[in-house]
């Protein structure tokens, strides 16, 4: 665990000797979302692979670069690509940069991903508050020993996605007219997409979206005390809902539909953040 926290403080030193300011929100960008770093002004860009410690993303859609700038005045980090569990990496590497975002003094995160819908009224453009989610299934990232400093060893999630926040985003959603559904994530850990009868269980669970990020990072930033706002876009219709098969060019495809809607949105709920 000391291995960890010299790690991180080495990531964040590195990070503080490259911009002049503390970011008040952290924004993670999902599959086919990153057209919202068009909106950052002043933007730092720094490539994840100068960044000490750092992961490597791999998948398409992710570019791979941590932007500082400010959105509305507002100042801001994003994370124009994501780590996720099935491209290899450990689960501590997946969460990595959330740590190092608590450790710069962020107190606010944002989490976007690419979804499949599971509830049937929805369709492919929506996009989904996030209320609750489950992950039953998937390895926790906080397993192992507890970095104390971090956090305590059973954190709480009774609301893992902030109420206050949810009731802002609603809010400017109904200013954009911007039909914001909401509903439960479910985390599965991929890469294959869920089979049918998977998808028929996770309804039955209550689960409206399901997809391949976001629990991990949600849960470490609970850890550590920090509020959570997650949106999801619904860019398919999860296995067996339609007769269709799925891909990864229909994620990218709706995402860039539903890119200048999405970007609006968050743009609004950050310039009226409280």
């Amino acid at each position: 665990m000391k291995d960890m926290l010299k790690k991180l403080d080495e990531t964040v030193e590195f990070l503080k000797s490259k911009i002049d300011f503390a970011p008040e929100i952290a924004i993670i960008l999902g599959s086919g979302l990153g057209k919202l770093a068009d909106f950052i002004k002043d933007a730092k860009v720094i490539p994840y692979e100068d960044i000490p410690n750092f992961p490597e993303t791999t998948v398409a859609g992710h570019e791979g670069k941590l932007i500082f700038g400010t959105i509305n005045n507002r100042k801001v980090v994003a994370m124009k690509g994501r780590f996720h569990y099935y491209e290899g990496n450990e689960m501590g590497a997946v969460v990595y940069p959330i740590r190092v975002f608590k450790r710069l003094g962020i107190e606010n995160l944002i989490v976007t991903n690419a979804a499949g819908g599971v509830n049937t009224s929805f369709k492919p453009g929506d996009l989904m508050l996030i209320t609750d989610h489950i992950s039953l299934f998937c390895e926790n990232p906080l397993r192992g020993e507890n970095i104390d400093d971090l956090g305590p060893r059973f954190p709480d999630m009774t609301v893992a996605y902030d109420r206050n926040l949810r009731t802002l985003a609603l809010e400017s959603a109904g200013r954009l007219g911007v039909d914001l559904k909401s509903g439960v994530y479910s985390y599965c850990k991929g890469p294959s997409y869920e089979s049918p009868a998977e998808i028929k269980a996770l309804r039955n669970l209550g689960a409206d979206a399901v997809g391949m990020s976001t629990v991990p990072e949600t849960i470490t930033a609970r850890h550590m005390g920090m509020r959570v706002l997650g949106i999801s876009c619904i860019t398919n219709m999860a296995a067996g809902i339609l007769d269709q098969p799925l891909n990864h060019a229909e994620v990218m495809e709706t995402g860039k539909r539903v890119e200048k809607m999405f970007s609006a949105l968050v743009s609004d709920i950050i310039e009226n953040w409280r």
